[in-house]
C-alpha cells in the first residue's frame, strides 16, 4: 500500500505586491455584492412572473399585492448596484494609474532601486515606494479624471494643489506627509536608525506646474513621467549596505501582513 504525504506548498515566504492590488480586491468585492443583488432580482421577477402566469390560468388569486410587496426590493438590489457599478469605475480609474505610475518606477531597477507597491499600513494604504541611492521615497497616486478639451495643467505652491485657481478636493499632500511618517517610525523601529523620507504625490496624465515655494517644500507633486529621472538623478542619500537593509526590513514587513 503506497503512503499518501501531505502536500505543502513550495513558497517560502508571501509574494510581494503588486501595483493597485488592493484596489483590485475592494473591485471584486463590489462585483461579488452586485452578483447577490441581481440573483434577488432575478428570483423576485422569476417569482412575480410565475403568480401572474398562474393567476391567468386562473390557478390562484390576484397577485397584486405579492407584486407591490416585492417591488421594492427590487428597486432596492437595482439602486445598490447601480451605486456599486459607479463606484468600481472610479476604483478602477485609481487602480490603473496606480499600473500607470509603478511601470514607470520599475524602471528604477536598473539604476539598483529596491521597489514596492500597494503597502498596508495602518488603516491605508502606501501605493508605492521607491529605496534608492538617492533617498526613501513614498509615492501617492491621485488619478483624476480630466477634460476632454483644453489644458489639464494643475499648480502646487508648495502647500496647496490648485485646479483652475482652486484647491483640489483631495488631501493628498497631508495623505503622503502622514504616510512618510508612518514609514520612518517603522524603519526605525526595525532598522534602529533614522532615514529622511522624502514624499511625492504624481498625477497620471496632469501637467504640473511648481511655484518656487512648491519646489523648495517637503512634499513634491509631479507627473509620474519624470520620476525615473527625478529620482535617478538626486544626490547620494545612502549607501550601499543602508538601502539593502532598508529593502530587506521593508520586504519582512510586507510579508508578515
Amino acid at each position: 500500500m503506497t503512503k499518501k504525504y501531505k502536500s505543502i506548498s513550495p513558497l517560502t515566504s508571501k509574494p510581494l505586491r503588486n501595483p493597485g492590488e488592493s484596489l483590485d480586491h475592494k473591485i471584486i468585492d463590489m462585483l461579488d455584492k452586485s452578483v447577490i443583488h441581481v440573483l434577488i432580482i432575478a428570483v423576485i421577477v422569476t417569482t412575480i412572473t410565475q403568480a401572474w402566469v398562474a393567476w391567468y390560468h386562473q390557478e390562484i388569486a390576484d397577485p397584486l399585492i405579492l407584486s407591490i410587496v416585492l417591488s421594492p426590493v427590487i428597486l432596492f438590489s437595482l439602486v445598490r448596484i447601480f451605486f456599486a457599478v459607479r463606484e468600481s469605475k472610479r476604483i478602477k480609474l485609481g487602480r490603473d494609474g496606480e499600473k500607470v505610475v509603478g511601470q514607470f518606477l520599475e524602471r528604477l531597477r536598473l539604476d539598483g532601486a529596491q521597489v514596492f507597491h500597494d503597502i498596508e499600513g495602518e488603516n491605508f494604504n502606501l501605493d508605492h515606494v521607491v529605496i534608492h541611492r538617492s533617498g526613501i521615497f513614498v509615492i501617492e497616486t491621485k488619478t483624476m479624471s480630466k477634460p476632454e478639451k483644453g489644458k489639464s495643467v494643475l499648480f502646487y505652491n508648495g502647500k496647496q494643489i490648485l485646479r483652475g485657481g482652486k484647491p483640489i478636493k483631495s488631501d493628498a499632500v497631508t495623505q503622503v506627509k502622514a504616510a512618510s511618517s508612518w514609514l520612518h517610525n517603522l524603519l526605525f523601529e526595525s532598522t534602529g536608525k533614522r532615514f529622511a523620507i522624502k514624499g511625492i504625490v504624481v498625477f497620471p496624465g496632469w501637467y504640473v506646474k511648481t511655484t518656487e515655494l512648491g519646489k523648495s517644500a517637503e512634499i513634491s507633486v509631479l507627473n509620474p513621467r519624470v520620476l525615473p529621472n527625478y529620482i535617478g538623478k538626486s544626490r547620494q542619500q545612502l549607501r550601499e549596505d543602508e538601502l539593502h537593509m532598508c529593502a530587506y526590513h521593508l520586504s519582512r514587513y510586507i510579508r508578515t501582513k
